[in-house]
């Protein structure tokens, strides 16, 4: 015997086929904190970890903050976080009536990550999937964005639960691709953008880490990891390819000292005309 299918709605006939609610991946939104009004929100993903997702999604936040927007970034990496480090927070996340208040970079982006609630940074978090991803709802539920015109999501590497989560239950408006230039990049960029498509999520750009070494000297530039793929990836997947990062020191010292946002060289000069809706 089939088990009927029950719902809450007002008035329902018990037909799900019929129904507006069945199936709707807005049924499966968290809601948002009431004291929240954020635009647009950007997911920042990498099929692999170690290819500076982070990094990136912080670029990406300091790129439109200096073009004047409001911008939060929420860490989504539970189990390696990174983005209080890269900017110097060091500050634990308070909370009031509202819900929980996001502390404050330097230059005044909002950051939530569970290393500011940790009571030690290098605390392990031992929590099982179903748990990670309750966290990362609660990081939008529970916290209170105020108004943001952009809100980046460091998301974990991969394509698994969490990943998921933040697809299904944070009104994603579209994702960043972050890769190295290695041959394995053709697969892993796939299988982050073929999650996207199958999730029905815009892909609004690829950005590689990692492209190539300058030298200090002549300013010859060294491909040290071969000609990458990804431009010829992105070409066939009608994607843009928002800027090729080198291995720079100086961003690296920057990161170990928590001044990232101090970098002044342009390498996400052209992110705002693909991030701009």
């Amino acid at each position: 015997m089939q088990e009927e299918k029950m719902c809450n709605e007002t008035g329902c006939s018990g037909d799900c086929s019929a129904c507006s609610k069945a199936d709707s991946n807005e049924s499966l939104l968290a809601p948002a904190n009431e004291f929240s009004k954020v635009k647009h929100v950007i997911g920042v993903v990498s099929g692999k970890g170690g290819v500076g997702k982070s990094l990136v999604t912080s670029m990406l936040a300091i790129e439109m903050k200096r073009k004047g927007y409001k911008v939060g970034i929420l860490d989504a990496d539970i189990t390696g976080p990174s983005i209080p480090k890269i900017f110097g927070v060091t500050a634990k996340a308070e909370a009031d009536e509202r819900g929980v208040l996001p502390q404050k970079t330097k230059c005044g982006i909002d950051i939530m990550s569970i290393n500011l609630l940790l009571e030690r940074e290098d605390a392990p978090v031992l929590w099982r999937g179903s748990i990670i991803s309750s966290a990362v709802t609660q990081f939008w539920s529970d916290v209170v964005w105020g108004e943001l015109d952009y809100l980046f999501v460091d998301m974990p590497p991969g394509t698994g639960d969490v990943a998921l989560t933040v697809f299904q239950s944070l009104p994603i408006e579209g994702i960043v691709i972050v890769t190295s230039p290695q041959e394995l990049v053709s697969m892993i960029v796939k299988k982050a953008y073929n999650m996207a498509e199958t999730m029905n999520i815009k892909v609004l750009g690829i950005v590689e880490n990692m492209s190539y070494v300058c030298c200090p000297d002549c300013g010859a530039e060294f491909r040290i990891f071969g000609e990458g793929k990804t431009e010829t990836v992105a070409d066939e997947l009608g994607l843009d390819l928002i800027a090729q990062i080198p291995i720079d020191v100086s961003l690296a010292q920057l990161c170990d000292e928590g001044n990232l946002e101090n970098y002044n060289v342009g390498y996400m000069a052209n992110a705002d005309d693909i991030l701009e809706v």
